[in-house]
């Protein structure tokens, strides 16, 4: 059995995942909006209109397809490719798999309130207000080598 200090995933891992993520969905949302964005200009779009529909669209869209992607990666592997970078997973607080529903919830209130993450700061089990609604953990699935002691 490990210690809490070693199970629970702290500040740095997760932010690094949740970084690296953030900016593969960014991305490749990025590179649709540029694709739609030359289609727009061929077809005759003004650029101030495409400049407010493309605004608009990072505004909203964006936050909903960081959630989709990880709802879907959550909800299928139980963890992200950045979460599976620095070796943590979500499981429930019970240590089981993550269900859709819960997947879901997290999914939406990380999306929207990233600063809700910060109470892990505070938790004993660094619970973030995303996972305390969806009664998900995040943990090491590597557990750092302990120096010998002598």
């Amino acid at each position: 059995m490990t210690t809490t200090a070693t199970r629970y995933a702290g500040l740095v891992s997760r932010t690094i995942a949740y970084l690296t993520d953030a900016l593969l969905v960014a991305v490749t949302f990025t590179a649709g909006t540029v694709v739609v964005g030359l289609i727009a200009s061929v077809i005759g779009i003004e650029a101030q209109a495409l400049a407010r529909a493309v605004t608009s669209a990072y505004l909203l869209v964006l936050p909903a397809s960081l959630a989709t992607y990880n709802l879907l990666f959550w909800g299928l592997a139980g963890r992200t490719p950045g979460m599976a970078l620095v070796g943590v997973r979500v499981a429930t607080t019970r240590g089981r798999a993550v269900s859709w529903p819960a997947a879901l919830v997290r999914a939406v209130v990380l999306a929207y309130f990233p600063l809700g993450a910060l109470w892990m700061l505070v938790d004993r089990r660094r619970q973030g207000v995303h996972d305390k609604l969806a009664g998900t953990a995040v943990i090491r699935t590597i557990i750092p080598a302990r120096a010998p002691v002598g």
